[in-house]
């Protein structure tokens, strides 16, 4: 169980190294704002992008294999992106290290699922898990911000080790499987590669904007391609006999409406990273370890909290939870400060952190309770994995419009962090709203007992 919990830490720590290290790796590699998103956008491209890919590939072939290969890969692309002097050869690092993220938190989740029973034991073993991910944000900020001081390469070496030794662990720990008899035989890999390619240029289209004009025809052509690859998707899908995301999910609303919250919330709060960490090092004076410091609040509350928010998520109801962080987040994003390069951090900066740190333990939890608990308990893994791909791809597109705005000031690009974040309210507050009598059965209505604890009742099969 700690193994797979210390992966999950590892996962997370990817994320806020880079937040912090980017400045630093700016000025090394000779990025301008507008590029430094690739180190956050590659990562989250590759995990979002190939993460239901991924699920089928553990079904397919196996959980340990796969689990242990991508391990070893990933320690491999840690030390070549901590070696590399082209952001080319770094950016290509961060998306493999994301394609084994989307290979090894599916393949956790599913050993968790068949190793603890369901009930207490399993809600315990998810706790743990969860709380290991908020450690592993909260530990980065601090890991990169000191490492940084001596070289941001630093970042990206000592994920490696970690790597191994997981490795080592769990080559002994994990037990022996095969491919899941009850999976689909076939890869899809068409759906997959349409899903990674439309993210990349679409990605890459926004980025085009600032660097060559958005009349270029690079920065369109991406952009058209982008929007084809989307329809190819669609295509492929619907199509297919065997598709990565099963026809009978994309009715389920609430599941629908808690990937879009929990896709706003964390897009818009990787995007004020983005932008705070960009201000307060380049035009406030702050170092990296101080960075650190400042993003804490943020991210801490959540990991001191993990183990308990299950409770208050049966307690209360995801719904409810769910919209009150939702409305902490934006009222966080319009308070931080959009002119000025002084900063006084207990007014402009803390106040911001408080809150986004409540929203996160608010709805963090809830949005997964209600994500998962919204389907029956065959589709509860692939709806996870559809959660989390939503999670990501919010987290590559928000990143990279904001480093696009980012050089016309904070002002535009907090705007946009704020509409993000309203867009995920908006959600949030339909899911107050009952549920209707002609609404399809099987969708529970927010808030009730059904919802909160998935335990403890199934939702009705669809006739």
């Amino acid at each position: 169980m700690f193994v797979l919990a210390a992966n999950m830490l590892l996962d997370a720590l990817e994320v806020s190294v880079a937040l912090v290290a980017l400045p630093a790796i700016g000025d090394d590699l000779d990025l301008a704002p507008h590029q430094l998103h690739w180190v956050v956008s590659g990562f989250a491209a590759g995990f979002g992008g190939l993460l239901l890919f991924g699920g089928r590939l553990v079904a397919i072939l196996g959980r340990r294999p796969v689990y242990l290969a991508a391990l070893l890969v990933f320690a491999a692309a840690s030390l070549v992106g901590a070696l590399a002097d082209h952001a080319a050869l770094l950016v290509a690092t961060r998306f493999v290290k994301g394609f084994c993220a989307a290979l090894t938190a599916p393949t956790g989740l599913a050993i968790i699922a068949s190793a603890f029973p369901e009930g207490p034991a399993r809600g315990r073993a998810l706790s743990v898990y969860s709380l290991f991910g908020a450690s592993g944000f909260s530990a980065g900020l601090l890991l990169s911000g000191a490492l940084t001081e001596a070289s941001w390469r630093w970042t990206f070496v000592f994920p490696a080790p970690v790597a191994v030794l997981l490795f080592a662990f769990a080559a002994r720990l994990i037990p022996r499987d095969g491919p899941d008899p009850q999976a689909p035989r076939r890869y899809d890999t068409a759906g997959a590669l349409s899903l990674t390619a439309a993210t990349l240029l679409a990605v890459a289209g926004i980025a085009g904007g600032p660097a060559f004009g958005w009349n270029h025809p690079l920065t369109l052509a991406a952009l058209l391609l982008a929007a084809l690859f989307v329809l190819v998707l669609v295509r492929v899908e619907r199509t297919t006999r065997q598709p990565l995301l099963p026809r009978e999910l994309l009715g389920h609303r609430t599941l629908l409406r808690s990937a879009l919250g929990a896709g706003a919330l964390n897009g818009s709060y990787l995007g004020l990273l983005l932008v705070s960490s960009l201000h307060l090092q380049q035009q406030a004076g702050y170092g990296p370890w101080q960075t650190g410091l400042a993003f804490l609040p943020a991210a801490a509350p959540l990991a001191l909290t993990a183990l308990y928010s299950g409770r208050v998520v049966t307690r209360f109801g995801p719904a409810r939870l769910i919209a009150a962080g939702a409305a902490a987040a934006p009222l966080g994003y319009l308070l931080y400060p959009r002119q000025g390069a002084a900063v006084r951090y207990a007014t402009d900066v803390l106040p911001t952190m408080l809150l986004v740190g409540a929203a996160f333990v608010l709805a963090f939890t809830a949005f997964h309770v209600q994500a998962t608990g919204s389907v029956t308990p065959p589709l509860r893994a692939v709806a996870g994995s559809f959660y989390q791909t939503a999670v990501q791809l919010a987290a590559a597109l928000t990143t990279v419009l904001c480093a696009a705005l980012y050089p016309a000031g904070r002002g535009p690009a907090l705007a946009l962090v704020t509409a993000v974040a309203l867009a995920g309210l908006a959600a949030a507050l339909r899911g107050l709203v009952p549920r209707r009598a002609g609404d399809p059965p099987g969708l529970p209505v927010p808030g009730r007992s059904s919802t909160t604890h998935p335990h403890r009742h199934r939702p009705r099969e669809r006739p």
